[in-house]
């Protein structure tokens, strides 16, 4: 009972605060450089259930795998296309980020202000759900900074790279893609040295 209820809080805070915020961000983002798509489909918002996906929504539930989306039209913005492009990209996994550093630091915050002995069962499902919490948004921070399409990381590359290494870029993206399902089936250990273990060396950085 005590691991379900864990889960389940866990599935909460991801659905309601990690996917929001990352979405969010992208779309305050794209709102400041000029971009009127987020605004006009309502993503502007601090409600959740504007950003989540249901499809990403019930693969997180279901398997641990989920998405968000947040549409945006990189012709509207500001300033060189492919710079503002990334700059919205980066936004999201910072937003991880932060909100991983701000749980951490509440997590800290709390534990240190426990009495000593044992604790009750309701403070331990609080803390560790507080701390998968912490860990999946820092995880999420460095699997979104990945340089593979679609996800964050591919965007702020192209935004690196000069305007002459986009036409290479536009014609291997449609097979770069196969490299984040490569990596899912045939990556564990490479995700596990740039993904789950800086993740976790955070966490133990910020929450102590």
């Amino acid at each position: 009972m005590t691991q379900a209820t864990i889960s389940f809080g866990l599935i909460l805070v991801v659905l309601l605060i990690c996917f929001p915020g990352h979405e969010l961000a992208h779309a305050v983002v794209a709102d400041k450089l000029g971009d009127p798509t987020p605004r006009k489909l309502g993503r502007i918002s601090l409600n959740p259930a504007v950003h989540l996906s249901l499809v990403g929504s019930v693969m997180f539930m279901l398997f641990g795998i989920g998405w968000a989306t947040t549409p945006i039209d990189p012709s509207r913005l500001r300033g060189r296309q492919h710079i503002s492009h990334a700059l919205v990209a980066v936004a999201g996994p910072l937003a991880n980020l932060a909100i991983g550093i701000v749980l951490g630091l509440i997590i800290r915050v709390a534990r240190d202000a426990l009495p000593l002995g044992p604790i009750s069962t309701s403070t331990q499902i609080f803390l560790q759900v507080g701390l998968l919490a912490v860990l999946v948004n820092f995880q999420l921070f460095f699997f979104n900074l990945l340089p593979v399409p679609p996800l964050d990381g591919w965007t702020i590359l192209k935004g690196l790279l000069p305007w002459q290494w986009h036409d290479l870029i536009a014609k291997i993206e449609p097979y770069a893609s196969y490299a984040l399902i490569a990596l899912f089936f045939l990556g564990s250990g490479f995700l596990s040295e740039v993904v789950i273990r800086p993740a976790v060396a955070l966490m133990r950085l910020v929450v102590g």
